[in-house]
């Protein structure tokens, strides 16, 4: 009996660390609860290094706090600010200065007014204009994604990173140490050799022991001599080129910057080459200034663990919140938090046409199945559901009204809400949200609709499957 009251008690410490750690985000909380009754005895240990907040696991050091915020001020100096509604561009933000003061307000992310922003809506587009931009660098290249493939395309990037550096350009590649973690020893060291400076952000043999590995950076970034930038959903990989035998056809956006927005994104890479390699750079020559003629309004927002605001989530509720007449969105992934899932609940009481398209053919079936949980609530307060037939879609658009777009890599989960590394572009030329809206009605086309009524005849053992993949859902 002895025996089994220590095992209780033990049992019960877990659950009240967990619980008091986990306060902040019932949800979390709930899931690792979750976790420690399937596994009582390992429970604990896996919280430990899994669940650990980031605050706790690491400082940056105040040489390091002091750079950044010099580097933030340089960068502040050099750009064009929207300060008030007018220099938006945009006729519909008349009447919405709170919104454009919130969103300068996010993560210390000011929305910039000179700008140049080409949507590129197919991974052939956005590789040949990343290549081809690549190939004219003067000066220096910097690239961090979450993925990095040794394949077709992934030699084409690597065959051009290496000529580069033999020109005299400065290149460093920026991977995630768990998303890139197939690139072979033998791939790293040829850009190594060549000159170009690799790191892996958070390797999980690292990472683990620091308690970091649950931290992921799923940012994509491109940015060549300080002028000319790129961001969106996609990573390097024939995948997105529709050459996966298994997903097929891959739907994506990505974005190609010139401007004020190129600051922002020069400053995210800067922050985070730091975090992974220790090396802390700065020069003038990363910020150049720039002749870009373009008027566009262009704010980055991004967000993660090191933060103190979850900006990317403060971003969708508040552009849900304001929406009037239509909300569209697109999500590989889509697991809402509470405040998410209340506020598309109230567009569509308010009258507001919401559509969400979500894969068919999904690369995860357990991400899938707890986002499937999620539907019929949704459908039942009139949320319009789609699912994407042509084959996967990857894409991180969102569509305000004729408001604003967002292009992003954060996907409408709680991990790139709260867990991620995440960058998004929020878009407020009017004709660049036409043009991603003609790109959703495209898609919407290769979708089926998501019937509520024949949803909810799905069988028993499926809901079932989707209960406890919601619980974890947190996590996921």
């Amino acid at each position: 009996m002895r025996i089994f009251a220590v095992i209780l008690c033990l049992f019960i410490v877990q659950l009240a660390i967990i619980t008091a750690s986990e306060f902040r985000r019932p949800q979390r909380a709930l899931a690792w609860i979750c976790i420690t009754f399937c596994c009582p005895p390992l429970g604990l240990l896996f919280y430990y290094f899994l669940g650990r907040d980031y605050w706790q696991s690491r400082k940056l050091g105040n040489q390091c706090i002091s750079l950044l915020r010099e580097i933030r001020i340089h960068v502040t100096g050099k750009i064009h600010k929207v300060k008030q509604v007018e220099d938006t561009g945009n006729p519909g933000f008349e009447h919405r200065s709170e919104l454009l003061n919130l969103f300068s307000g996010l993560a210390d992310s000011p929305v910039t007014s000179h700008n140049r922003c080409e949507v590129l809506s197919s991974a052939q587009a956005a590789y040949k204009s990343m290549l081809e931009v690549m190939e004219g660098a003067q000066e220096h290249i910097h690239m961090e994604f979450y993925i990095f493939r040794e394949d077709g395309i992934g030699r084409q990037f690597q065959e051009l990173m290496v000529r580069k550096v033999r020109q005299g350009v400065r290149v460093r590649l920026l991977c995630d140490g768990l998303g890139s973690h197939k690139l072979s020893r033998g791939f790293v060291n040829t850009l190594k050799t060549a000159g170009v400076q690799v790191y892996f952000f958070l390797p999980p043999l690292t990472a683990l022991p620091d308690r970091r590995f649950n931290y992921r950076n799923h940012r994509k970034i491109l940015v060549v001599d300080g002028l000319t930038g790129f961001t969106g959903g996609m990573n390097v990989g024939d995948d997105y080129l529709g050459k996966n035998p298994k997903m097929g056809f891959w739907r994506d956006t990505h974005l190609r910057l010139e401007g004020d927005a190129v600051y922002q994104l020069q400053y995210v890479f800067l922050k985070d080459w730091r975090l992974a390699s220790g090396e802390i750079i700065s020069h003038p020559r990363f910020f150049p200034d720039h002749s870009c003629s373009g008027r566009e309004a262009v704010q980055i927002v991004a967000s993660g663990p090191d933060t103190a605001m979850d900006a990317t989530q403060e971003m969708y509720f508040a552009s849900i919140c304001a929406a009037r007449q239509r909300i569209w969105m697109t999500s590989p992934y889509f697991i809402p938090d509470p405040a998410i899932s209340r506020a598309l609940k109230n567009a569509v009481l308010s009258g507001v046409d919401v559509r969400i398209i979500i894969p068919a053919k999904p690369d995860n079936k357990l991400v899938y199945y707890a986002t499937l949980s999620y539907l019929e609530n949704l459908q039942d307060a009139g949320v319009k559901f789609y699912r994407y037939t042509r084959g996967f879609m990857h894409a991180k658009v969102m569509i305000i009204d004729s408001l604003l777009g967002t292009v992003g890599s954060a996907n409408l989960d709680m991990r790139s809400f709260y867990s991620n590394f995440e960058l998004t572009a929020v878009l407020l030329r009017p004709e660049i949200i036409a043009e991603l809206a003609e790109d959703f009605d495209r898609d919407l086309e290769q979708s089926e609709f998501i019937d509520p009524t024949k949803f909810r005849e799905r069988s028993r053992n499926v809901k079932r499957i989707e209960s406890l993949c919601q619980l974890l859902s947190p996590l996921l």
